[in-house]
This record gives C-alpha cells, structure tokens and sequence, in this order.
C-alpha cells in the first residue's frame, strides 16, 4: 500500500465527518412544530435519533473508506509523494 496506517486512518476519520453531515438530516421532518416551552429551539426534531445516524454514519463511512483505498490502491486516485528529498 502506498500510505500509511495513520493516513488510512485519517482519510476514514474525514469520510466519517463528511458522511455524518449528510446522514443528519434523513428522517427529519418539515411538519409545523408546536412553539417549544422548554428553551429548546424551533427547528429541533423530536426524536433525532442520534445512536442511529452514528452506526448508519460508521458503516457507510467504512464502505466509502474501502471503494477509496481501492482506488489507492490500483492507481486510480495517486496521492502526492510528499516525503521530503532524500540527500
């Protein structure tokens, strides 16, 4: 493999920020909302779901994650050698 561990890891941790911004707002709905009473804001859910979105989030993240490694991998995405010049 052409990177390391800790860029493999890397790339995981910001495919998994990138897909938990697009899975939040899947099952919320645009229905009126009563005026919230408790200090909460208008356009909360009532139920987000949270534990849901982060394992849904986890392994749709893994997947994006391995279909890039491939790409690495076979040379169809090559990263940058960024190490410095060896003397």
């Amino acid at each position: 493999m052409p990177i390391g561990p800790m860029t493999m890891f890397a790339i995981y941790v910001v495919v998994w920020w990138v897909v938990l911004f697009a899975i939040l707002p899947l099952g919320t709905s645009k229905e009126v909302h009563a005026p919230p009473t408790d200090g909460g804001q208008w356009g909360a859910p009532d139920t987000p779901n949270l534990k849901r979105k982060f394992l849904t989030t986890t392994w749709v993240s893994l997947i994006v994650w391995a279909g890039i490694m491939v790409m690495i991998w076979v040379g169809w995405m090559p990263l940058p050698d960024l190490a410095p010049p060896t003397v």
